[in-house]
């Protein structure tokens, strides 16, 4: 597996602000949060550039990171004894890994990058620093990741989409 790579160049978190609120995909991630939330919530997340084809998460995996899709798309497969099957498309505005965020269960499915992306990373960790720090944003944060994992559990095509 080739882990995503983190950038050494600060991205500039506005940009995944602007991708939220422009997308009007079934699992984007609607987070009401100022400019200067946005800013703080900037100093708890990591940038993660990743390149076509390149593995983000790994089927079976006991991590709890969760990521958000600043730019590109990314594709979600679950792998079976038989055959990898493709079972969905998550873009720009979108996040990916808050099943075993909120589980702590192993990864269900396997993402890959479809293009060349840009993502910012939470993990566990820094998401209770997050807390301790910013309670407000915290909570916007865990109803915006909530809404986003019912929706995709409410609908069937996405809801192996949780990883």
């Amino acid at each position: 597996m080739n882990a995503p790579s983190l950038t050494h160049v600060r991205f500039d978190i506005l940009n995944l602000a602007q991708a939220m609120r422009m997308s009007s995909a079934l699992d984007a991630v609607p987070m009401n949060l100022s400019d200067t939330q946005w800013r703080s919530l900037a100093d708890f997340l990591q940038p993660v550039s990743l390149q076509q084809g390149q593995v983000l998460i790994e089927q079976g995996v006991k991590d709890r990171t969760v990521y958000f899709v600043e730019s590109g798309s990314l594709t979600v497969h679950f792998e079976d004894d038989r055959e990898r099957i493709r079972i969905a498309m998550v873009g720009a505005g979108s996040l990916l890994g808050e099943g075993a965020f909120f589980s702590h269960l192993p990864r269900s499915a396997t993402v890959n990058a479809g293009s060349d992306c840009r993502l910012w990373c939470l993990t566990p960790l820094r998401f209770r620093e997050l807390s301790g720090r910013h309670a407000d944003i915290a909570l916007e944060l865990t109803i915006s990741m909530s809404a986003v994992l019912a929706r995709r559990m409410y609908n069937k095509p996405k809801r192996v989409a949780v990883t």
